[in-house]
């Protein structure tokens, strides 16, 4: 079953829908993001009792808003335990600890941070909320002088987008501290079937600017990433699986992989694939299967043949945060047209409110592989030339 809610749904994932007339639960928000006729809508009182009876076995949500709904009305089974093994990140450091067992991390109250003894922390460090999404308010402290300045900016951040979601998808009450990760960054797009076997229906190269920044702007994919990564992934998505227990069950995993080839997970998100309908979006565009398909039939993609005939290239999402330094206030206007002509062939431009998520929108884009060149000037943009004042 499908749980949509706000803030987007995406073409694909409506179409797929429709298409195959996967059950999809009935609230509020649904109606408002879906067609009100030719959707396969199941009631929120039979929905829990297809989940109750194993009718219904994976849910699939398109936004993390649905986990309050899962912890109120799944609490008889297992799921809500595993959902939030992974929202809250204190739990899931706990859970990986015994494969990590030198690994530091700690849990602070934003309004304590004064009474940390900065020589007694591991550096450089990260500080993010321990209930996150995106990279909203995360910040890598390298030096004392960063850090006091990174605490007051803290604080400001906490007013600015404690309401941009709910407290199960963003809650700066609580933050974490934890040894920075050395290493290239990835994410997997996984599923867990019934037996609690892996399957790895995406994954995404996370490249940054430079060694400060922890911004997600530029995320790509191509064969190379694929061939590189699968083998040890799958070894990882074995142990994690058997760790927490997980059947019937999506998970986006973000990862570092460092020089010696080891893995260290950053966080997991839980239900679902990149947020706002991104990487399943773009293995789509990438590779020509749809994982929300896949998800629901409990299908495996061949990764062989899918590479062996594919041309290449490299699929990209560019994500639009405002790192402009304006505030939503001074902005007047977003050239959306001017931003897509600096790139070779963009597959799909989305526009996103900045004022209300921080985000002017997200870049679909398909680059030969002697072409990095276009994505490396927007990794480094501030994207002010795009930006009327």
């Amino acid at each position: 079953m499908f749980i949509i809610d706000k803030p987007y749904v995406s073409e694909l994932l409506r179409n797929t829908i429709e298409k195959f007339q996967f059950p999809v639960l009935k609230t509020n928000d649904t109606m408002e993001l879906l067609p009100k006729s030719g959707i396969n809508f199941v009631h929120e009182d039979d929905a829990i009792e297809k989940y109750r009876s194993g009718e219904i076995s994976t849910i699939y949500t398109s936004s993390e808003n649905s986990i309050g709904w899962i912890a109120k009305n799944l609490s008889f089974s297992e799921l809500p335990e595993k959902v939030d093994v992974f929202k809250n990140k204190v739990k899931f450091r706990k859970i990986v600890s015994g494969l990590y067992p030198d690994f530091y991390y700690k849990e602070v109250d934003p309004d304590k941070l004064e009474d940390l003894n900065y020589d007694e922390l591991p550096k450089p460090f990260i500080i993010k909320p321990n209930v996150g999404f995106f990279s909203l308010g995360v910040h890598k402290v390298t030096s004392k002088e960063s850090w006091e300045k990174i605490k007051v900016e803290i604080k400001k951040e906490a007013e600015i987008i404690k309401n941009t979601y709910p407290l199960e998808v963003l809650d700066t009450a609580k933050f974490i501290i934890e040894e920075n990760i050395e290493g290239e960054e990835y994410t997997v797009d996984a599923f867990f079937d019934k037996n609690g076997e892996p399957a790895i229906l995406g994954m995404m190269h996370h490249i940054f600017a430079d060694e400060e920044d922890i911004s997600d702007r530029l995320y790509t994919t191509s064969p190379k990433v694929i061939r590189d990564n699968m083998e040890r992934f799958m070894e990882f998505l074995i142990q994690l699986g058997s760790l927490v227990g997980l059947k019937n069950f999506p998970l986006h995993l973000e990862v570092r992989v460092g020089s010696d080839g080891k893995i260290m997970p950053i966080e997991g998100n839980p239900l679902r694939y990149g947020g706002w309908c991104t990487s399943a979006e773009l293995t789509n565009y990438a590779f020509g299967f749809n994982p929300y398909e896949f998800v629901m039939l409990g299908k495996k993609p061949d990764w062989e043949t899918i590479l062996k005939n594919h041309s290449g290239s490299s699929f990209s999402i560019v994500i639009l945060n405002n790192n402009s330094g304006l505030k939503p206030s001074e902005i007047k206007n977003f050239d959306y047209e001017k931003l897509a002509s600096r790139f070779e062939k963009v597959l799909e431009l989305r526009k996103v409110d900045a004022a209300k998520f921080h985000i002017f929108g997200f870049v679909y884009a398909e680059t030969r592989p002697d072409n990095f060149v276009e994505l490396e000037y927007m990794l480094h943009s501030n994207l002010r030339e795009f930006i009327g004042v």
